[in-house]
């Protein structure tokens, strides 16, 4: 059993930069690979980033390469999203998940789940 909690978002002016964090529990944490998923108003959930149980692979949905990044200190069993040049089209809420494969894009693959943190990105 993993839990996931998300912190980290709030409101910032476009261009700004915000780091989510995903603090996790469970002993077998280190064996899941993590992934990012947004959900904007009115939309379907979307992949953002994926990485691997070691930390060593990335993976990005295509429109958030160069700007999103995403790192794992499994010393701490906590994921990051450091999100670099934001823009108003990015306002969503942000969820964490834990998966046992990499990389995963489909949200259906993903077994646990964050409650999500907000992120308003206002022009």
């Amino acid at each position: 059993q993993v839990q996931l909690v998300e912190s980290g978002g709030g409101l910032v002016q476009a261009g700004g930069s915000l780091r989510l964090s995903c603090a996790a529990s469970g002993r077998t944490f280190s064996s899941y690979a993590m992934g990012w998923f947004r959900q904007a108003p009115g939309k379907e959930r979307e992949f953002v980033a994926a990485i691997s149980w070691s930390g060593g692979d990335t993976y990005y949905a295509d429109s958030m390469k160069g700007r999103f990044t995403t790192s794992r200190l499994s010393a701490k069993n906590t994921v990051y999203l450091q999100m670099n040049s934001l823009k108003p089209e990015d306002t969503a809420v942000y969820y964490c998940a834990a998966t046992l494969s990499f990389p995963v894009v489909a949200e259906y693959d993903y077994d646990y789940w964050g409650q999500g943190t907000q992120v308003t990105v206002s022009s």
